[in-house]
């Protein structure tokens, strides 16, 4: 699987209620220091890239969350892949972004 797919991902962290923000603040990281095009959106991340380079941002995503102090994750994951071709987020929302 080498086109590119879409990912979303919502991590909810298992932690005293003000710490949530801080331990997904921590995921949020992650997904900005990989380089793969992302979009934070109110409940969740959507990520740009192939199946295994998402994948490796997930694991390493609930990893932080881990060191951060979370003792559980709820994880989940969405996904919409093509067989020949990308998928895009800008093909789904480039015309609502603003110009």
């Amino acid at each position: 699987m080498n086109n590119k797919i879409n990912l979303a991902l919502q991590i909810i962290p298992s932690v005293p209620s003000e710490q949530v923000y801080a331990v997904v603040d921590e995921a949020i990281a992650v997904i900005k220091d990989s380089g793969v095009k992302y979009r934070v959106c109110p409940f969740e991340t959507v990520m740009e890239g192939t199946y295994d380079e998402l994948m490796e941002v997930v694991r390493k995503a609930q990893e932080v969350c881990f060191k951060a102090g979370a003792s559980q994750l709820l994880v989940y994951v969405k996904m919409q892949i093509r067989k020949d071709k990308d998928v895009t987020m800008e093909e789904k929302t480039g015309k609502y972004d603003s110009i």
